[in-house]
């Protein structure tokens, strides 16, 4: 029942993500929450060594080399405006982390921004 609940409250939330009949801030919100859930589990899962900006690229398990492939279009867009804050050797953590959090903000804002736009003509 609580799984149920929990998969009808998230396909309410896309639909109106898709509709957007909902607030810039949730977006924007939402947006952050998952961005950043995405860069964990994606170091979670290809475990960078020694500092590598592209982990799993050479990995020698075949599966690895495949989830790269899939994830580093995305990583790309999400972090690599941000390589020299991470190429840092020893930045204040809070730094990477604000970094990221204004970058990502603008961002949400200009696809919130283009998919609304794309909205208002289709009803139009």
């Amino acid at each position: 029942m609580l799984i149920n609940f929990e998969l009808q409250s998230t396909f309410y939330t896309l639909k109106n993500i898709l509709n957007m009949k909902i607030s810039r801030t949730k977006f924007v919100i939402i947006f952050l929450v998952s961005a950043f859930t995405f860069q964990f589990i994606s170091n979670l899962i290809l475990v960078p060594v020694n500092g590598e900006w592209y982990p799993g690229t050479d990995s020698p398990i075949a599966w690895k080399r495949s989830v790269a492939a899939i994830l580093y279009p995305v990583k790309i867009v999400l972090v690599g405006p941000l390589s020299p804050i991470f190429n840092d050797p020893d930045p204040a953590p809070p730094v990477r982390a604000l970094a990221c959090a204004i970058y990502w903000t603008v961002l949400a804002l200009v696809i919130y921004f283009i998919i609304s736009k794309i909205i208002t003509r289709k009803e139009v």
